[in-house]
């Protein structure tokens, strides 16, 4: 009889304990940290994610890659994030002005420049920016209201100095899709769908299996790339630390790395 309750002392006694010892150790919690980046950044960005995450344990960070104005206006119509990164310092200059990003807080953090890319086949035999002008051609570029577009209008009325003063708008009439983000031009050209497209570096060496033209500096235009939190930040310490993360030497050698021009230190 003795024994019996000896045991059954026991048995309460390691109950009690089991569950204390489970109250006292709870599971780390999950801090989801969203980031609205620019299309051309989905390679390098879904690099220095893992990387934040490993470094940060319990973060876990989600990406909305689109068009910088997309994005935009996605942030202006309430969508909830935690940081912006631009191709362009007007869609970030626009979320200042309404006060849903502090000017002090925005920094460039990386530069990129145009480069003509062609299918891997290269039916048209385009072998250099004048050809782009040859009637016949098929072109897809960026809307203008999307930061690549709006370059590579830049770039063609430059050209107009090297190849005439009706060449871009030659180039431009050999235009047969308009895309709201850069990936989309990339997709098109890759499958065939277009003889030529203007993107981002970043996006030719994502895509090496693509023929690549040059654009001379010159005639090229440099893309400024801010990134800052938002004043509504969910988790406003995350995105500061994922912002400075960026900025770091690690950071930039990924940007470098994916074909971005680093910031200078």
């Amino acid at each position: 009889m003795r024994l019996k309750i000896w045991n059954l002392l026991l048995i309460g006694m390691m109950i009690f304990i089991s569950g204390c010892s489970s109250q006292s150790a709870p599971e780390a919690q999950t801090r989801t940290l969203t980031v609205f980046a620019a299309a051309s950044l989905a390679e390098a960005f879904r690099e220095i994610g893992k990387a934040f995450e490993a470094a940060n344990p319990g973060a876990e960070v989600v990406f909305n890659f689109d068009g910088s104005q997309s994005l935009q206006t996605q942030i202006e119509q309430g969508a909830v994030a935690d940081v912006f990164a631009s191709a362009s310092q007007k869609q970030m200059e626009a979320l200042i002005s309404q006060s849903l990003v502090s000017n002090l807080q925005s920094q460039i953090f990386a530069t990129n420049q145009l480069v003509v890319i062609l299918p891997q086949d290269n039916p048209a035999n385009i072998q250099s920016l004048d050809d782009l002008a040859r009637p016949g051609l098929s072109l897809v570029l960026a809307a203008e209201e999307v930061p690549v577009g709006d370059y590579s209008r830049q770039v063609l009325e430059a050209l107009n100095g090297q190849y005439g003063s009706d060449y871009a708008a030659k180039v431009l009439g050999n235009l047969v899709s308009e895309e709201t983000n850069v990936k989309q031009i990339v997709a098109k050209v890759q499958l065939g769908e277009a003889d030529a497209g203007i993107v981002y570096t970043s996006d030719a060496v994502a895509a090496p299996e693509l023929i690549t033209i040059t654009i001379p500096t010159d005639y090229n235009v440099v893309a400024a790339y801010p990134i800052a939190p938002l004043g509504s930040a969910p988790n406003r310490a995350l995105a500061e630390k994922f912002v400075d993360y960026v900025l770091s030497v690690d950071g930039q050698a990924t940007l470098k790395k994916w074909g971005f021009a680093p910031i200078a230190p």
